[in-house]
């Protein structure tokens, strides 16, 4: 070993442990660096949180508790008819809470932004709580958002008044009652 500097010691590199055949030094080591540990742990606890998510969500599987809430996400054209209705029913359907998540506006005059339109649906898709989403009659909208609600199984509700969606999705989480939601919304919504 040398000495360099004041009081570093710095190991000889021909009298060095990782230098020898078989044996891999830091200094030797290609690619990127490890992440930090704290950001591992925090990957991992967010999968772990999601894994939970999923298996008490509003989806496939044993349904909803009672008093739980779900959550409706809502197009920014319908989102003030949609949160009118909502507290006319102070905000229950059934045994169940129901909030309104009002979604950015993509309509920029006469054109779409699909990355707000994409966002907007990835948004309901991420939380487990949504039972539906609510929009504004646009076919060209609904080819982008409805294939990425189809993953997640979230139907959809068109309507030109968000009072009267909202109305709709209520009557219906009542009558569905707080069993599988997702799956029993869409049955109930294909018959329609």
């Amino acid at each position: 070993m040398t000495l360099e500097g004041e009081g570093r010691v710095v190991p000889d590199p021909d009298n060095c442990r990782a230098n020898q055949p078989g044996n891999l030094s830091i200094r030797q080591s290609e690619g990127p660096p490890a992440p930090p540990v704290d950001v591992l742990k925090a990957l991992v606890a967010a999968a772990l949180a999601a894994l939970l998510l999923a298996a008490s969500g509003c989806g496939e599987g044993e349904g909803v508790a009672e008093d739980a809430t779900v959550t409706a996400y809502v197009e920014a054209p319908l989102c003030a008819g949609a949160k009118q209705e909502l507290l006319s029913h102070r905000g229950r359907a059934g045994s169940l809470n129901v909030k309104a998540v009002c979604l950015p506006s993509a309509a920029e005059g006469q054109k779409l932004d699909l990355a707000i339109l994409g966002a907007n649906a990835r948004r309901a898709t991420e939380d487990s709580t949504a039972v539906a989403y609510l929009e504004a009659p646009n076919p060209r909208a609904a080819r982008f958002t409805h294939p990425i609600l189809e993953t997640a199984e979230i139907p959809w509700l068109t309507s030109s008044s968000g009072k009267a969606a909202m109305a709709n999705l209520l009557k219906l989480i009542e009558v569905e009652g707080s069993g599988s939601l997702r799956s029993s919304l869409q049955k109930k919504l294909d018959e329609s």
